[in-house]
């Protein structure tokens, strides 16, 4: 017994919009990360385009293309910052903050569930997501660097500096992905 197109795309989990869209993020995540100011936490437009990523696509497909875009990095393709790759990157001191996107996109996408799609639950997602993705990573950075270092010198070197930054690129992407879900949708 054979299985026809249709049967096998009604069983998917994504459908083929979502799969191109997703690839897209991931892209644009890519090339976001090669955007870099290189400092000990290199300055990067990755959370720009996590950012996008989750307001365009959901939490569910936006987890899969960060998924997607670390598991490219993992494998050694040069992905990451300073277009570095490897799992050398991903539990190096940064590492952390890149597992962590993770996090925005899932907690996005629980809120989302539970609340459902309204803006000021968007951005408090996201804005949480965040916190939870600086604490991770800043934990990851204490628990990697080699030499003892206090959590304030952390948050001074990875946290604070990204904290304003990070807010201009998260109001630029919910504006973006705004504009761009209207054309999607043929609005």
């Amino acid at each position: 017994m054979t299985q026809t197109a249709d049967t096998i795309r009604n069983h998917s989990p994504f459908t083929l919009r979502e799969m191109i869209l997703c690839a897209m993020m991931t892209a644009l995540m890519v090339i976001c990360a090669w955007i870099s100011i290189p400092t000990q936490v290199p300055f990067t437009l990755q959370t720009f385009a996590v950012f996008c990523a989750v307001f365009l696509l959901g939490g569910r497909s936006s987890f899969f293309s960060i998924l997607t875009y670390i598991m490219l990095g993992a494998v050694g393709i040069p992905v990451f910052s300073g277009m570095k790759g490897g799992v050398g990157v991903l539990f190096g001191v940064t590492g952390g903050y890149i597992l962590g996107f993770l996090f925005i996109a899932l907690i996005y996408w629980g809120v989302q569930k539970l609340f459902g799609d309204h803006i000021v639950t968007n951005i408090a997602a996201v804005l949480i997501g965040l916190l939870v993705c600086y604490a991770f990573g800043t934990a990851w950075f204490i628990h990697v660097y080699t030499d003892a270092i206090s959590i304030h010198k952390v948050l001074k070197l990875c946290v604070i500096p990204f904290i304003v930054p990070d807010l201009a690129k998260l109001a630029l992407a919910y504006i973006l992905t705004s504009r761009v879900k209207k054309q999607l949708n043929g609005k």
